[in-house]
């Protein structure tokens, strides 16, 4: 089973192309000031060009407010917004309304209950992702190369098609396809060389492990 792939993070033409060129469906421009990812709102809005029509251009935001969404969608006017903050599933209405985007929506698993809140944001959003709890100390939500315990994944069904997150790399990716079953897949840190330095060569092998899982 083949998964399609988010790359995230990317900050620079040269990853970005190394993204598209080798077959991602989605690309993540992140919009955090705390994030070592984090794009001015003009720098993503030139990535996003290069993107546009080979990719999903897909905007990572943390409990953004009214303004910054507005903003995003006129300079960015990115396919999607993805919600990695503590927002609730009456908030994907405004997003929608303030971006003209799609929505996707980060849900942090540490164990099976976790699970339970995907019921309310499936009926809003366009898709769901899977991402390992950061610790309870952590300043980001995401990309931390953390991984949860793949297996609560077996045999579940969602409402909407969802990715799977958190600790993939290009060595494990196939295993986490085959353990979940996930139709989509995102990875940050896990084709990185450093915080927020993203690899070519391991976005590149990265695309290639999710073709053949």
């Amino acid at each position: 089973m083949n998964a399609q792939a988010k790359i995230c993070g990317l900050t620079t033409v040269e990853t970005l192309e190394a993204a598209l060129d080798g077959g991602a469906a989605f690309v993540g421009l992140v919009s955090f000031p705390k994030s070592p990812r984090h794009l001015s709102l003009d720098a993503a809005a030139t990535l996003a060009q290069r993107a546009r029509g080979r990719a999903k251009v897909v905007v990572v935001t943390v409990d953004a407010d009214d303004a910054l969404l507005t903003e995003i969608g006129l300079k960015v006017r990115p396919d999607l917004i993805q919600l990695h903050g503590r927002e609730a599933p009456d908030r994907a209405h405004a997003v929608r309304r303030l971006t003209g985007a799609g929505v996707i929506k980060a849900l942090p698993i540490s164990g099976p209950e976790d699970f339970a809140v995907a019921v309310d944001w499936a009926p809003v959003v366009d898709h769901l992702m899977f991402d390992a709890r950061p610790p309870k100390d952590a300043i980001l939500p995401g990309g931390v190369g953390a991984a949860f315990d793949w297996s609560l994944l077996t045999g579940r069904r969602f409402e909407r098609p969802w990715f799977l997150a958190g600790g993939l790399t290009p060595e494990n990716a196939p295993k986490a396809v085959r353990l979940t079953g996930a139709p989509l897949v995102d990875v940050s840190s896990g084709v990185e060389s450093a915080p927020g330095v993203k690899d070519a060569g391991r976005i590149a092998a990265f695309l290639e492990a999710v073709r053949r899982p």
